[in-house]
């Protein structure tokens, strides 16, 4: 499994190398200035020189060999940096004082680090999306399994509608409707929460009343991901159980007198999570990627938003970087789920 886990890994550096050239290339071609939101009373030669300093102007292979020596070596050291001075998890060692000031990748936009703004975003997107994510895993694997166990019974017609509802819906309406019901109708009703539509991205939590607003404020983007995650969950989880229930194995567990809970559980759904494994695996990316339509709908202030905002602002450093970190994640995820085939089935073994 280790060599297994090091030869994907080697691969796949000249696999994102190629992504990484691929997308450097192709917003090459996109038009965009970074001097567009300067003000008009700036010189043109002021304006050529703030030009220089972030680099536009130099052969497009220039700016993408500088682009990856920021972020595979600049970046690197910025964080190395962080975890010995700042984290709370390595700050107790000394501080290794690596990064000495070189350029890094800069947002025209804002003028400040891409991957400062990244990372200030990160815990936002991790709150809403990630905490939709585990919800909608735990609910869809259940309603997976008792739906294909109990299949055409009145709980698995329930099911089927309601995951089809799910993916159809899309989260730009779904958003705005939950938004009049809980947040419009509700106030002349006594029997609905009132819970706020915007999404308050300064709140800290600092007693039990903020992390009770907390929950409130999170109640409903993640009511919108959530039934999207778990529609698709819980089909390809009813689908998996269906072809495992009528294998000969299973009969053959029955056939030795196993009761119905130990066949279900212990033989049934571990092979049946095989391919789910990949779904959930590939959807991870998505949560540091952000739900873009829901993250705008909500006003968080997310990963989803900062993609939106910089294709708006023609900000290419920013697009670019956050187009490489989920090409990053989407590989390392790939992996992940490869090894998770090896614990699930112990008839796959890579080594």
């Amino acid at each position: 499994m280790l060599s297994f886990a090091t030869r994907r890994l080697v691969l796949s550096v000249p696999t994102l190398l190629f992504i990484s050239f691929v997308i450097f290339m192709l917003l090459q071609l996109a038009p965009g200035d970074p001097m567009a939101q300067v003000p008009l009373t700036v010189p043109a030669e002021v304006k050529q020189k703030m030009r220089e300093a972030l680099g536009v102007g130099e052969p497009a292979l220039v700016q993408y060999w500088k682009w990856l020596v920021q972020m595979a070596w600049i970046e690197p050291k910025v964080f190395i940096d962080w975890l010995t001075r700042d984290s709370w998890l390595l700050g107790w060692l000394p501080d290794t004082a690596l990064y000495q000031g070189e350029l890094r990748v800069i947002s025209w936009q804002t003028r400040s680090p891409v991957m400062d703004i990244v990372i200030q975003r990160i815990p936002q997107t991790l709150w809403v999306v990630g905490v939709a994510y585990v919800v909608a895993i735990l609910i869809a694997l259940p309603i997976g399994i008792y739906s294909a166990y109990k299949q055409y019974s009145v709980f698995d017609q329930a099911g089927t509608f309601v995951t089809m509802i799910g993916f159809s819906v899309p989260p730009f309406f779904t958003g705005p409707l939950l938004i009049v019901i809980f947040a419009v109708i509700a106030q002349d009703t006594w029997w609905l929460p009132v819970l706020p539509s915007i999404y308050d991205t300064t709140h800290e939590v600092t007693n039990w009343s903020s992390f009770k607003y907390q929950l409130q404020q999170m109640v409903l983007p993640v009511m919108v991901l959530a039934l999207q995650i778990t529609a698709q969950l819980s089909r390809y989880m009813r689908a998996s159980t269906l072809d495992n229930l009528n294998q000969d194995y299973v009969r053959t567990a029955r056939a030795k007198g196993l009761s119905e809970k130990i066949v279900v559980l212990s033989h049934v759904v571990r092979n049946s999570m095989i391919p789910v494994v990949t779904v959930i695996a590939l959807g991870i990316p998505s949560i540091f990627g952000g739900a873009i339509i829901t993250e705008n709908v909500f006003k968080v202030n997310g990963i989803g938003q900062l993609l939106i905002t910089a294709l708006f602002a023609n900000d290419l450093p920013m697009v670019m970087t956050l187009t490489f970190i989920f090409a990053v994640l989407i590989v390392l995820f790939n992996l992940i789920a490869d090894i998770l085939y090896g614990v699930l089935d112990p008839r796959i073994r890579y080594d």
